[in-house]
């Protein structure tokens, strides 16, 4: 049993709908699903779990190609105006970029240094070639 009540303040205004009470209906829950509407809900859900984890163990055991200075390339970040910049050489630009970072001192050079070594370009050998 639902009671409405229809108002109107003045002449000109529209009247104004309004319930005082809820009904039976509307205190239950609102509609229930169906077998066949809980079975897909859950199918759905599953299906976005599977995803959420396998993400997950991907990021956490994938390989990352910038991510550690190793066989001739030389990789580390540096400060930059925006966070941070990735250094990346591999091959002849680590070969040149290690020989003058061996040969200055500026904070660059420095922070590339350790760098160059775990590369296994090490200052006799980027001397020498």
């Amino acid at each position: 049993m639902t009671t409405a009540v229809a108002t109107a303040s003045s002449y000109n205004e529209a009247m104004v709908y309004s319930k005082t009470r809820l009904g039976a209906d509307q205190l239950s829950g609102g509609p229930r699903l169906s077998r066949r509407g809980k079975l897909i809900l859950f199918s759905l859900l599953g299906v976005v779990l599977a995803a959420a984890v396998s993400l997950g163990i991907w990021s956490a055991v994938g390989s990352d190609k910038y991510g550690s200075s190793a066989n001739g390339c030389v990789n580390f970040t540096i400060p930059n105006t925006m966070g941070g910049a990735l250094i990346h050489y591999c091959g002849s630009q680590a070969v040149s970029y290690c020989r003058t970072a061996y040969a200055s001192s500026d904070k660059l050079s420095l922070l590339g240094r350790p760098q160059c070594e775990l590369a296994g370009l090490t200052r006799a050998k980027v001397a020498a070639g």
